[in-house]
């Protein structure tokens, strides 16, 4: 399709979710390569970005996840280069990465969140279990896909799983863990996609849950009442709207069991693998994989606001 021009799909990276980047960017490659755009393979770990330029490539696909990628540093490169990219810019990047950052912000917005506290190595973890409860969910403030985070459920555990989070951000959150339904919301442009529902025989949904496991249960429909799902999709537009998120993405929030949302994080550029859940809420919308990219990818823009006045700075 020569309305998109040349194509980057930047995939690969530096963070330790490259492994499913790998993944996420063969499968967009493909697809939109099979729907006939002019698409190229572009990993940054091995290639400058000034080749973007000096190869002439019109915009970029980002199927990088994780930091450098997912959290507004690439976005800002590219944003100098004026070359148009999927997802959202480079502010609302760098706070849907930052899980307390997030939360700060839904808290100031009346999006609901379930209680935190941010862990340190001289923090009285005793102390910390009594006030939010357990379990707890202990996660690196600035990761993904699960990468270093524990579910805890006695006190004297707190501490190993803090540790194990360090090891990936210094910033490390632990959060009351709601019981009830985990879902999620994938959205695209200005649409809120059916929600989907997780299952997992395992403790929770860990990285090997998301990629790896075959018992997974992904259930869409998600079973609620259709007014009850509406309005929690219109939420979900609400918490991505909320850190000035744009283009597509993905909501995960849990459903009390008397029916209330807490929303857990957004994904500005989620997985795209054939366990992904953006493509299976879409699938079940009517798109297909390969016109999911299609859209992502004419979404794409440069995210700037500024505009010269009309003196011409």
């Amino acid at each position: 399709m020569n309305e998109f021009g040349k194509v980057a799909v930047m995939y690969g990276g530096r963070s330790a979710e490259r492994a499913v980047s790998l993944k996420s960017g063969e499968m967009v490659l493909a697809a939109l390569r099979s729907r006939g755009v002019d698409a190229h393979p572009f990993d940054p770990a091995e290639r400058p970005l000034e080749q973007l330029v000096a190869q002439g490539f019109e915009r970029v696909f980002i199927a990088l996840h994780g930091g450098h990628g997912e959290d507004g540093t690439m976005q800002g490169a590219l944003e100098v280069l004026g070359i148009p990219y999927t997802g959202s810019g480079v502010l609302a990047c760098a706070l849907a990465m930052d899980k307390w950052r997030t939360k700060l912000l839904w808290q100031s917005a009346g999006v609901p969140t379930p209680p935190f506290e941010i862990l340190r190595a001289d923090s009285d973890f005793e102390a910390v279990a009594a006030r939010l409860g357990l379990p707890i969910m202990v996660k690196p403030a600035n990761e993904g896909s699960s990468i270093g985070m524990s579910k805890v459920r006695k006190a004297e555990d707190l501490r190993a799983a803090y540790e194990l989070a360090a090891r990936y951000d210094p910033l490390v959150l632990a959060e009351a863990f709601i019981e009830g339904i985990e879902l999620t919301g994938a959205v695209l442009g200005e649409e809120a996609l059916p929600l989907i529902k997780l299952e997992t025989p395992r403790d929770f949904y860990d990285y090997e849950a998301k990629y790896l496991a075959d018992d997974t249960r992904y259930i869409i429909p998600c079973g609620l009442p259709a007014e009850e799902e509406a309005a929690i999709r219109r939420e979900v537009l609400r918490a991505f709207e909320t850190l000035g998120c744009s283009g597509w993405g993905r909501v995960d929030l849990m459903l009390d069991h008397d029916g209330r949302p807490y929303f857990l994080e957004v994904n500005t550029a989620p997985g795209m693998t054939d366990h992904s859940l953006v493509p299976m809420a879409a699938r079940h919308a009517g798109i297909s994989y390969e016109d999911l990219c299609l859209r992502v990818l004419s979404l794409a823009s440069t995210k700037s606001r500024a505009q010269p006045d009309d003196t011409g700075r």
